[in-house]
């Protein structure tokens, strides 16, 4: 029987691999709107698809993600476009990863981004460059989210998080902010204004603390 097991665990291996790509292309004939190369994990077949007529998912190869049953969502309101570059990873092992676009938005993620159970939400434009890392219960707005009050309604402002940037975990990050390329922003910080590039910043708000090098090679 011991021989067997490893017989029983590539048999269960190969028919999970078989219900994602048949789930995958089914949510791609629902809505075509969902372009998933080829070469992208067949594990995105576990992720929730909320999209929207007239949205666009594109996700390129090699993009990955895990065998977690509904760890990655993406949902996308009416003409909303999300893109996730070539080799990104959306981690849900440590907690989930959602991916909002609301109306009209416009949500990039760039290639070998690491979007680490995190929440980034778009109302406007969201910009995520290489190798952008957002660790686990980090929050991206770009906007108030709601009216504050009859005289004052919600304010939209584009984020951008650079390349080779590294945003902790349980950061926030507010509207109308960019973060520099190679730039780092300590665990729980609330990012309220710019960050220029090479710097470390902590803190609520978040203030610039030390200086950054290359991160091109960081792992």
């Amino acid at each position: 029987m011991a021989g067997l097991r490893p017989f029983v665990i590539r048999a269960k291996l190969r028919l999970e691999l078989l219900r994602n790509r048949v789930r995958l292309r089914f949510v791609q004939w629902l809505n075509p709107g969902i372009e998933i190369h080829p070469d992208a994990s067949r594990n995105l077949g576990r992720a929730r698809f909320n999209v929207a007529p007239g949205a666009r998912l594109r996700i390129g190869p090699r993009v990955a993600t895990e065998a977690r049953e509904g760890g990655l969502s993406f949902v996308l309101g009416p003409g909303a476009t999300v893109e996730v570059g070539e080799d990104a990873w959306l981690r849900s092992e440590i907690g989930h990863t959602h991916v909002v676009a609301f109306a009209g938005a416009t949500l990039r993620i760039g290639p070998e981004a690491f979007l680490n159970g995190c929440h980034v939400s778009c109302k406007g434009r969201v910009e995520l460059g290489r190798r952008a890392w957002v660790g686990p219960g980090t929050r991206v707005f770009d906007a108030d989210q709601h009216d504050l009050d009859d005289t004052r309604p919600e304010r939209i402002g584009e984020v951008v998080i650079g390349d080779y940037a590294w945003v902790a975990g349980d950061v926030t990050i507010l509207r109308g902010v960019t973060i520099g390329e190679h730039s780092i922003v300590g665990a729980r910080s609330v990012v309220l204004a710019d960050v220029p590039a090479h710097t470390l910043v902590v803190g609520s708000p978040a203030k610039a603390v030390g200086t950054v090098g290359d991160r091109s090679r960081a792992r």
